[in-house]
């Protein structure tokens, strides 16, 4: 059975008070997605230091946020539009059994739909993207390519 949660936006905003629920992907769909962000990351020019991939998705999705900048708008899109295909409206929350797919107007704070995108993070792999990223010491360096081509955007991970 996939795992899911609820979220209510507790925020103030147009979005405060509005339940979503996430659905976990299959385990296919989510190792295709971790696989897609590997060859995005890769025509981005971001190397994946040694053993970046022993932590599993948890890595990937660290990875991929820290270098979201080098990669192109066509690989990030279809990666993002997966990510917020996993979370429902919940219309009523006094029934939360009582849902329905998202449309463009359910959410209305670009801040909710960042918060909605870690929580679907979260649900996948137990941990949450901006915890995390506030907790480490790794940094992502988009360093242009060198003359002799050998300076590519390095991307260190804090140890897990």
């Amino acid at each position: 059975m996939r795992k899911e949660t609820y979220v209510t936006i507790d925020a103030e905003g147009r979005d405060q008070g509005k339940m979503f629920k996430l659905i976990e992907m299959s385990a296919e769909r989510a190792e295709n997605w971790g696989i897609r962000l590997m060859f995005a990351l890769g025509r981005g020019g971001v190397d994946v230091p040694p053993g970046a991939l022993d932590g599993g998705l948890e890595s990937l999705a660290v990875l991929g946020v820290r270098a979201l900048a080098a990669l192109r708008w066509e690989d990030a899109k279809p990666l993002l539009d997966e990510m917020m295909a996993c979370i429902v409206m919940v219309p009523d929350p006094a029934r939360p059994q009582v849902i329905r797919q998202l449309v463009e107007t359910d959410i209305e704070e670009i801040s909710t739909r960042l918060r909605l995108r870690d929580e679907v993070v979260a649900l996948h792999t137990g941990f949450s993207i901006r915890e995390r990223l506030s907790n480490s010491t790794g940094r992502v360096s988009a360093t242009p390519s060198g003359a002799n081509g050998t300076s590519p955007n390095i991307v260190t991970l804090p140890a897990a």
